[in-house]
């Protein structure tokens, strides 16, 4: 199959890794990483820019590498070829290859900020480390001011965890994120991710309990309950 994927570029690393192993013939359009941090109608608007862009170039699907991330997939169409979008919240999900991994992770390892290759090296003036956020504040609001608002930002984390995804040089990203929890006071662990739901996003099939497959001339929807999206006549 000849596909369209646009993604986050947080998944840079994981995806071209991905694809380049493929059996489809698979072109690729990465998103600047501060989608996320724009209101969800402006992530929407970015998003079927994106999309629509690859209608009518031959593609017989448009893959989405991004979860629903703050509501900012709701209400995307697709036109006049299928949508396929993980079933997912975020993009750790993606990470650890399910959504029952990551739920099993999350519900017994409150606190924790997620680090991977991605997070650290695509970073922008918007969303860059937390230990180098505190400076920002300073320049912006004063020390004392900063001090409170650094507090109230992080005072729900106690621990990084970096996710290694086998697809790093060496251990540069692991050896940033021990540095950052250290100075932190921070607990840090490393597990192992799982490329396992971001191959069968790029490879198929897609089975409908791990991905959405969006018809021409609907949209996604949110749905509150385990299979997070759906779809709709638009």
């Amino acid at each position: 199959m000849r596909l369209k994927l646009i993604a986050c570029e947080v998944l840079h690393r994981e995806l071209c890794a991905v694809v380049s192993r493929s059996v489809n013939q698979v072109d690729v359009d990465f998103l600047p990483k501060g989608l996320h941090d724009l209101t969800s109608a402006a992530m929407l608007a970015r998003l079927q820019e994106a999309v629509d862009r690859a209608g009518g170039a031959g593609y017989e699907a448009v893959l989405l590498g991004y979860a629903l991330c703050g509501n900012g997939l709701a209400g995307l169409t697709a036109r006049s070829i299928p949508l396929v979008v993980p079933r997912a919240h975020d993009c750790i999900t993606l990470f650890l290859g399910s959504r029952e991994r990551y739920l099993a992770y999350f519900h017994t390892h409150p606190g924790v900020y997620y680090k991977t290759s991605g997070w650290i090296e695509r970073g922008h003036s918007q969303d860059r480390q937390i230990g180098l956020q505190y400076d920002d504040l300073v320049e912006r609001y004063g020390e004392e001011n900063a001090r409170y608002l650094y507090q109230e930002l992080t005072k729900h984390y106690r621990q990084f965890t970096y996710i290694e995804m086998g697809v790093e040089p060496d251990d540069r990203f692991e050896q940033s994120t021990r540095q950052e929890a250290a100075s932190a006071g921070w607990a840090f662990e490393k597990i192992q991710g799982d490329l396992g739901l971001i191959r069968r996003l790029v490879d198929g099939p897609w089975d409908e309990r791990d991905l959405l497959v969006v018809p021409p001339g609907s949209r996604v929807v949110v749905r509150h309950d385990d299979t997070i999206l759906g779809s709709e006549p638009a």
